[in-house]
């Protein structure tokens, strides 16, 4: 049976009874057509998840009543950031999707020398909503509690400039080695992927000078949403909770 769940900020939780937004109770009332009594669960998007009931179905004021408190884990330990390159078309919102649904914790939109995309686009505030109602989709999905980080549009250059020194890596089809032992990293990591036209020379001397580990997916050309998908499922099973059963 299919577990509806709900995002609901922890300012609309008072006591044993959660108020869910407009749009949550069109889409529980209208959409899922749910009705009092029905089981449902909430995420306040910081880390905690409810089994509720719900006690009033109306298309814009439905709201809940707390059973329990769901405490099961499902967050990756490691706070792994996606610095991926734009792209154009739907592809970088497939990334999203997919990236939010193999635990990243951050992802960060890069303007690099060969993004392919219409100047302007990069930084289109109607763009960002849209990747942060795909994640929030994801995450009601996979079941994931915590929202995913979804930052403005960022130069390159000014990225390498705010990972100096922090474990960073940077998949290449160019250079670069196996993924890397990372004795400590919890304080977080960062990989980025770079758009269908690959990394320019100039960024890869950035990324060396920065410190940033250049890491190699092997021997065939993969598309750029194909390369982040496999990367963060490397991170996340060498350094992160997919090899944990």
């Amino acid at each position: 049976m299919q577990a509806h769940r709900f995002h609901t900020p922890a300012d609309s939780i008072t006591g044993t009874t959660i108020q869910l937004s407009a749009e949550e109770s069109h889409h529980l009332c209208r959409v899922l057509r749910l009705r009092e009594g029905a089981t449902v669960f909430a995420f306040d998007g910081q880390g905690r998840e409810w089994e509720c009931e719900v006690s009033v179905s109306h298309k814009s004021a439905s709201s809940l009543t707390i059973r329990h408190e769901v405490t099961t884990p499902v967050e990756s330990p490691l706070q792994l950031t996606l610095a991926q390159a734009l792209v154009k078309g739907d592809k970088f919102d497939l990334i999203v999707q997919k990236a939010t649904e193999l635990g990243v914790s951050r992802i960060i939109p890069l303007i690099t020398e060969q993004s392919d995309i219409r100047r302007g686009e990069e930084r289109s505030e109607q763009r960002l909503q849209r990747w942060q109602r795909i994640s929030l989709e994801a995450l009601k999905q996979c079941r994931r509690r915590r929202l995913v980080t979804i930052a403005n549009p960022l130069p390159f250059p000014a990225l390498c400039r705010e990972l100096t020194g922090l474990p960073a890596m940077l998949f290449a089809e160019r250079g670069g080695g196996s993924l890397p032992v990372i004795a400590d990293p919890s304080p977080g990591l960062t990989i980025c992927i770079g758009p269908e036209g690959g990394w320019s020379d100039r960024e890869l001397e950035l990324a060396t000078a920065a410190g940033l580990t250049l890491v190699h997916l092997g021997p065939r050309i993969l598309r750029t949403e194909t390369a982040a998908i496999a990367a963060v499922s490397l991170a996340q099973y060498v350094y992160g909770d997919l090899s944990h059963h």
